[in-house]
């Protein structure tokens, strides 16, 4: 039973909670314990052994007990007895469009429907419309829901692939006459890896109408259809089936809208905690006074967590994960942004299996504005990545020589290489080799499926070589395709912190590796990290955004990002 098996049952039981109605915050304790077993670093039955289940955040008494059931049975008995009232085929019901926790609950109840083959056949057959707070519209936007996840399935987006598509739809919604502020909110705002679908918030001028926009909205050309349509809220579905959700409310409710709608459900069930604590309701219309009908408005988001006593929390830490506590103590960091890197430091040439040569992406990085990059192509062992033997490595420091007086003083080009740590735990090239470069990168390409311990040795080994100044997207992950490595995260951050050995956030949105909550606890041990594009074209030297947004929701500061210094200073530390 390891940390993904427990997350996943932790899951299904605040699901099933959810679906019987039981109270938001006990729903919540089990959704927040599947989420940080799912992060954990640590591998659980080592942290059970020591008896410090309860010093994991969020874990108490209760759910440390049933951890250590699940351990000892490879059950849990609350969650039998669960699925003896509620069968636990009805989750699947949840990945429909149109059916949440109530309607779920409500088609069980009143027609017995436990799968989506007889929710839809309770919609063909009619009954479906017959329920209470159920109509026309509501069943036609389940059977389309059904439709679209037969048609695209129900794994989440990469925020890679969500974000551009969010952001071009956006800014048509900014050119129609009647909107006066459009933001994109929910999960993308706070760019989490991956999304459910994108919520997109709109406030009018005084005289602006509501339908027009929606009329505009659900007439895009990357429509494929057309879920909902109604005068405050529409959904479609974009041709690469995305959901797009979007709201329209006035401008003085524009704050309560933007935090509300950006969320996490965990972090605004903080806040409405703090509301209540001052004799307030809070919802995304307005604070309201519990004792009378006076409301407050906030036509800004700062205006609501001042309401709270609270400093401006930004988006990517809304997560419940001790943001609320640093705001009160005036402890919240203040976060990395784009404009502060200064390099590059693992990127890939025609030497190996990039698409442009050195100079080429040297004259990119400079007009994106660096101040210093590192050409790092791969080692030999990645042979389908056409890696360097020792003699080519040797070559290519005479291009990158070449280079160098080419763009003079404007741009510093160090030279490094991106070395294989092979299956057995050796590196590609000896110390006398190493020694002579400028940047080292070690990295895992194969092997990823190698035991636990094993595969964390093979790091270990690397991260102690003193030539090695950097891994590389740790895990191995591709997200929504490959799990990557099962490091032992502990062990590795340690190893670093003691050697002094830099961690990569790949700003590739296929990796974001290190995730967001490794990087809060390398940070918290001392690691020093670097965000890094890893292109293979000039054109991906622009994902860089995506790596300083992960820094971000690790609640990363320019002290601790290497590539945030000045060049001299980065020299100094390596």
């Amino acid at each position: 039973m390891n940390n993904t098996n427990l997350s996943k049952i932790f899951a299904q039981v605040a699901d099933l909670l959810q679906i019987r109605g039981d109270n938001i915050h006990r729903v919540l304790s089990y959704r927040r314990a599947a989420e940080t077993l799912s992060d954990l670093p640590h591998d659980i039955s080592h942290i059970a052994e020591k008896g410090e289940l309860t010093s994991i955040p969020g874990i108490g008494k209760t759910l440390a007990e049933k951890i250590e059931e699940i351990l000892a049975t490879g059950e849990l008995n609350f969650l039998n007895r669960l699925t003896d009232e509620i069968p636990i085929t009805i989750l699947d019901l949840l990945k429909v469009e149109g059916m949440g926790p109530k309607r779920v609950k409500l088609v069980y109840d009143k027609l017995e429907v436990t799968s989506i083959e007889l929710l839809e056949q309770a919609a063909e057959s009619g009954e479906l419309a017959n329920l209470p707070g159920m109509g026309k519209k509501s069943v036609e936007k389940i059977v389309a829901g059904i439709s679209a996840l037969r048609q695209f399935g129900n794994n989440r987006v990469r925020l890679g692939d969500a974000l551009p598509a969010a952001e071009a739809i956006l800014a048509q919604l900014k050119q129609h006459p009647a909107v006066a502020k459009a933001a994109i909110g929910g999960s993308v705002r706070r760019r989490k890896e991956t999304i459910g679908d994108i919520d997109l918030l709109v406030a009018l001028h005084d005289n602006g109408e509501a339908g027009s926009v929606m009329q505009a909205f659900t007439t895009l050309d990357v429509v494929l259809e057309v879920a909902t349509k109604g005068p405050t809220k529409s959904r479609i579905v974009l041709d690469n089936g995305i959901g797009v959700d979007l709201r329209v409310l006035p401008s003085e409710n524009w704050g309560t809208l933007m935090s509300y709608f950006t969320g996490s459900q965990a972090h605004n069930v903080r806040l409405r905690e703090l509301a209540k604590d001052k004799g307030l309701s809070l919802n995304e219309y307005a604070f309201s006074k519990i004792s009378g009908d006076e409301k407050i408005l906030c036509a800004s988001e700062k205006d609501v967590y001042q309401v709270l006593d609270l400093p401006y929390i930004p988006p990517e830490l809304r997560e419940d994960r001790g943001e609320v506590e640093a705001a009160q103590q005036g402890k919240l960091p203040e976060l990395i942004t784009l404009n502060g890197i200064k390099g590059d430091l693992h990127m890939h040439s025609t030497w190996s299996d990039g698409q442009h040569t050195i100079e080429e992406m040297a004259k990119a990085a400079l007009a994106l504005g660096h101040q210093y990059i590192c050409i790092t192509d791969h080692s030999y062992s990645l042979g389908i990545a056409n890696g360097l033997t020792v003699d080519r490595l040797k070559a290519q420091r005479e291009e990158i020589e070449q280079v160098r007086e080419k763009v003079g003083d404007h741009l510093t080009i160090l030279h490094g290489t991106e070395m294989e740590v092979r299956a057995d735990g050796a590196l590609d090239f000896e110390d006398d080799v190493l020694e002579w470069l400028d940047f080292v990168i070690a990295a895992m390409h194969t092997g990823l499926k190698q035991p636990r311990e094993q595969v964390t040795e093979r790091m270990l080994n690397a991260i102690e070589n003193p030539h090695v100044d950097m891994i590389a997207h740790p895990t191995g992950r591709l997200i929504g395709r490959r799990l990557g490595a099962d490091l032992d995260i502990e062990k590795i951050i340690e190893a670093a912190a003691r050697t002094q050995t830099i961690l990569e956030i790949n700003a590739n949105p296929a990796r974001l590796d290190l995730k967001d909550t490794h990087v809060k606890l390398a940070l918290e041990q001392g690691v020093k990290i670097a965000i890094n594009t890893d292109a293979h074209h000039v054109d991906q030297l622009k994902l860089m955004d995506f790596g300083v947004a992960t820094g971000r929701r690790g609640w990363a500061m320019a002290e601790k990002v290497v590539n945030f210094w000045p060049i001299q200073q980065f020299l100094n530390f390596i």
